[in-house]
């Protein structure tokens, strides 16, 4: 194991390896993994990844589990970088590339966070598992924990996806459907967590879903020929994913693979549920609280992270912003891309390509410049959206 440390993101107090965590006990803030990156180097080179698995252990130096029986995997990651060619004529651009994460295990990136987090669960001795969710997330620790032969208990909006809760259950989960948002969800958890003796597997409440998230950094930088982007537009609830490959793409440049160069990330919202555009337009640090949060993306509809002065600052540092469109937009890109790229993705993911258009419309983003879009799940999920 190359772990050095644990670090808070916030007081940057230090926490040693080798036990359960969640938040911060000082602050409340996310806990981050550091690695001995000189001795992880010494055998994950960039020559080396040509003989490993197609999967996101091939990144195993700089993932957290120590031991090789304790890896709870369904195959996931290195997902396809799609060149899409006609889309990209369609908008006047040649390097528009679409990662597309929905053909990731349970059809999401979920899947990535929840197999590294699973993981590390079992091997520190973790029984009973336990997750608020607005869908995705749901499906992927019922998923890895069913796997693992771990306990699930999700507590999901009644409105979610039908999909959502249906696959949880055929997993073997125990789920609950809440009357409210994933915030109420959240504070059931939370208020029971200690006494059902559940170790909470939230958004950046556990700081292991983010390794898992951060390999798309890497699996992007590969799949470039070690070249970043100059734009990547991610949609973002709770933000892990965008978090997560900013962390990647500073372990790589201090690895030597990448130079300093970096991608101006850009956070794409609802506009119902907007709480880091908002922020970031008023130059605040953190974001509040969204009072009354709609959007038919279930996974955008996070009224507050607890990661958003992390996103804030990545945006801010790379020279990127934040853009948020309307869910009609979302669902009128959904067919735009099927019918353009033949990918069904979901209204997350799709609500991208609007957001490029705007940039593209203001001059924030060049037709020569090389971009990424992330679609971050699959459409089947929301089949009841487009149903009567």
């Amino acid at each position: 194991m190359n772990i050095t440390h644990l670090s808070c993101s916030w007081c940057n107090e230090r926490y040693e390896p080798g036990k359960l965590y969640n938040l911060c006990h000082t602050c409340g803030k996310p806990l981050l993994v550091q690695y001995d990156l000189e001795r992880a180097g010494v055998t994950l080179t960039r020559t080396s990844l040509a003989t490993r698995r197609a999967t996101l252990w091939r990144y195993r130096e700089v993932l957290p589990v120590e031991r090789e029986e304790n890896i709870v995997t369904l195959g996931e990651g290195w997902t396809p970088l799609v060149h899409a060619q006609r889309l990209g004529q369609q908008l006047g651009m040649r390097q528009l590339y679409i990662k597309d994460e929905s053909l990731n295990p349970t059809a999401s990136f979920k899947a990535r966070g929840m197999a590294v987090a699973v993981s590390m669960a079992k091997e520190l001795g973790a029984g009973k598992l336990a997750v608020p969710s607005a869908g995705n997330a749901a499906g992927a620790l019922a998923a890895y924990a069913a796997k693992a032969g771990l306990e699930a208990y999700i507590f999901m909006p009644k409105d979610v996806p039908h999909a959502n809760w249906v696959e949880c259950r055929q997993f073997g989960a125990r789920v609950t459907l809440v009357e409210g948002l994933i915030t109420d969800c959240g504070r059931i958890v939370a208020e029971r967590k200690e006494a059902e003796g559940w170790f909470e597997m939230s958004t950046l409440r556990e700081p292991y879903r983010l390794e898992g998230k951060k390999t798309m950094g890497y699996e992007l930088a590969e799949q470039l020929d070690w070249a970043l982007p100059d734009v990547i537009l991610y949609p973002t609830g709770g933000g892990t994913g965008l978090i997560g490959m900013w962390k990647a793409f500073d372990e790589m440049g201090r690895l030597g693979w990448i130079g300093t160069k970096r991608p101006r990330m850009v956070t794409v919202q609802a506009e119902g549920c907007a709480p880091i555009v908002q922020a970031f337009a008023t130059g605040a640090r953190v974001g509040a609280e969204i009072a009354d949060p709609h959007t038919v993306a279930a996974g955008l509809r996070v009224p507050k992270a607890v990661g958003d002065f992390l996103m804030l600052d990545i945006l801010r540092r790379s020279g990127g912003t934040a853009v948020s469109v309307s869910d009609a937009e979302m669902l009128a890109a959904v067919r735009e891309l099927g019918a353009a790229e033949g990918m069904f993705a979901a209204p997350e993911g799709a609500a991208c390509l609007p957001a490029l258009k705007h940039l593209l419309e203001r001059g924030e983003v060049g037709v020569d410049e090389r971009v990424v879009l992330f679609n971050t799940g699959s459409g089947l999920k929301y089949l009841d959206l487009w149903q009567g």
